[in-house]
């Protein structure tokens, strides 16, 4: 699906030089869930930033699907990636109400008006597709996403994310704002959608237990390099301690 090939990402303001990933190789298969870790600085966020096209790496080549992107803008690359982020206010207008949020993701691409372009069965479909979480959304279509809670926000943008099931989703730590009742239900809801769907998917997670528990591999960032990739067995097998020492393992 995705292949990352020697990236790196070096920062120069004039002043000083820092380098964020240091020739970085990743390779990715179709369908598979990869939860990364790693503390501040470990080059995450410049990762996510770099395959969604808002930074382009210094050195190396990014294929998708056989073609290299590396140099594509993310404009170019929204179809192909979506990105739901940690603050849920980021993935919804919230002047717009749900059918409103949901109905430009269901048009991407597509010159369409909002409120008056929602067809009846449009509305059937967000509610089916809503009702599917268990949550009551699908009774809060008319409701303008400003009044939602932060944990109903980010449902509705995990949705709209995968609403035309993109070819790669990208969670970037998108339950870190949220309490640790609701942040469960997201990850359930998550787990459950990128399986049904088979999404391809990359989790960066702040939390070292659900790296653990979801997904199918897990990877360590450290210093812009990968310093742990397991999978199988082997991931089930990990504790949060083992983990932890390897964070402050030198």
């Amino acid at each position: 699906m995705i292949e990352l090939k020697d990236i790196s990402q070096v920062f120069d303001n004039g002043v000083e030089t820092k380098q964020v990933l240091h020739s970085l190789n990743l390779t990715i298969p179709e369908g598979q869930f990869v939860s990364i870790i790693g503390g501040n600085g470990a080059g995450k966020s410049t990762l996510f930033n770099i395959i969604n096209g808002n930074l382009r790496p210094t050195t190396g080549s990014i294929l998708f699907e056989g073609k290299d992107i590396a140099r594509k803008s993310h404009a170019a690359r929204a179809a192909l990636i979506a990105r739901v982020y940690q603050d849920p206010n980021f993935g919804v207008c919230p002047q717009l109400t749900i059918a409103e949020n949901m109905a430009l993701a269901n048009s991407r691409g597509k010159l369409r008006g909002l409120q008056w372009a929602i067809r009846k069965r449009d509305l059937a479909f967000f509610a089916e597709k809503l009702a599917e979480f268990d949550l009551g959304l699908e009774t809060m279509l008319r409701k303008k996403a400003s009044l939602l809670s932060g944990g109903q926000r980010q449902v509705v943008t995990l949705l709209m994310a995968a609403l035309q099931k993109p070819k790669l989703l990208l969670l970037d730590e998108h339950t870190a704002a949220l309490d640790p009742r609701i942040a469960r239900q997201v990850m359930e809801i998550t787990k459950k959608m990128v399986e049904e769907q088979n999404i391809t998917t990359i989790m960066i997670s702040h939390n070292i237990s659900d790296a653990i528990a979801y997904g199918d591999r897990l990877i360590m960032l450290n210093g812009g390099k990968i310093t742990l990739d397991v999978s199988g067995e082997a991931k089930r097998a990990l504790t949060p301690a083992q983990l932890f020492a390897m964070f402050e393992a030198p």
